[in-house]
C-alpha cells in the first residue's frame, strides 16, 4: 500500500511539475518590432496570444482603431486588431517548447504554422512556417513586466 501511494504521489508531482513549466509562456510578451503587445494564456490546457495594445492603435487615414484590412477572408477586414487571437491551439511538449499551434501575420494577412521555444524566463524564440520548418522565420519575443 505505501509503495502504491509513493508510485501516485510521484506521479502526481511530475504532471504538476509539468503544467508549472507549460504555463511559463503565461505572460505579456513584445514581438521583436515593438508594435504590438501579446498576452499568452492557458485556456483549457493550449495556449492563445491575443493583441492587447498597439504601437499605432488607429488608422492614420481614418483615425479609427486599426483592423484586420489584410485578412484574406472578406468577413474579417473589420474585425480590430486590438483584442485579436493571433496566437492559437499551441501544446506544451516539454522542454520549454510548445508546438502544434499557429501564428497570424496581421501585417500579411497569413496564417503560419509554429512552433515557440522559450530560451530564458523572458526570451521567447517564435518560429513561423509553411510545411518544413527550416523555411521558415524566426522572432524574438520578450517578456514585459506587467502591474
Amino acid at each position: 500500500m505505501k509503495r502504491l501511494i509513493a508510485i501516485i504521489a510521484f506521479l502526481f508531482t511530475g504532471s504538476f511539475a509539468m503544467a508549472q513549466d507549460a504555463d511559463a509562456i503565461v505572460g505579456v510578451w513584445e514581438p521583436g518590432n515593438g508594435k504590438a503587445r501579446v498576452k499568452i494564456d492557458n485556456i483549457d490546457g493550449k495556449y492563445y496570444g491575443r493583441i492587447v495594445w498597439l504601437k499605432e492603435p488607429n488608422d492614420p487615414e481614418t483615425g479609427k482603431p486599426k483592423t484586420d484590412v489584410n485578412n484574406s477572408d472578406e468577413s474579417m477586414k473589420n474585425v480590430p486588431l486590438r483584442g485579436y487571437r493571433m496566437l492559437k491551439d499551441f501544446e506544451y511538449k516539454g522542454k520549454g517548447v510548445w508546438e502544434e499551434g499557429t501564428i497570424y501575420d496581421p501585417e500579411t494577412g497569413n496564417t503560419y504554422s509554429s512552433v515557440i521555444t522559450m530560451k530564458d524566463e523572458n526570451t521567447l524564440d517564435i518560429r513561423g512556417y509553411v510545411g518544413v520548418k527550416t523555411f521558415g522565420r524566426s522572432d524574438t519575443w520578450r517578456r514585459l513586466k506587467v502591474n
